[in-house]
């Protein structure tokens, strides 16, 4: 299926809307990395759309310690596939995720 045709004003807008949200994702990311907020204050708001569109494993590299090797390594262990995003996360690995970090 072929991408619909924008118009030039539809095209800014949406990619306003697109730098928007990637500047979103950074506060969030950099909140993480500060200690303002913890993994698991931003897994208990997975319903807001900044949060719930940001990757696991993008959230779980701002922490302090965590690299892509290690974080990937986590996910692997606790069967989180790296393309998840914090909405698409179950139960039971918001669960293991939270008792690993503890």
């Amino acid at each position: 299926m072929p991408l619909p045709q924008l118009s030039d004003e539809a095209r800014k807008e949406a990619l306003k809307k697109a730098a928007e949200a990637r500047t979103a994702r950074a506060a969030l990311r950099e909140k993480v990395k500060t200690g303002q907020l913890s993994i698991a204050q931003v897994l208990d708001n997975a319903d807001d759309p900044v949060v719930a569109k940001i990757k696991v494993s993008t959230l779980l590299e701002s922490l302090p310690g965590f690299g892509k090797a290690k974080v990937q390594k986590l996910m692997e262990d606790l069967g989180i596939s790296e393309t998840r995003r914090v909405k698409g996360l179950g139960d039971k690995q918001k669960a293991a995720l939270l008792e690993y970090l503890d």
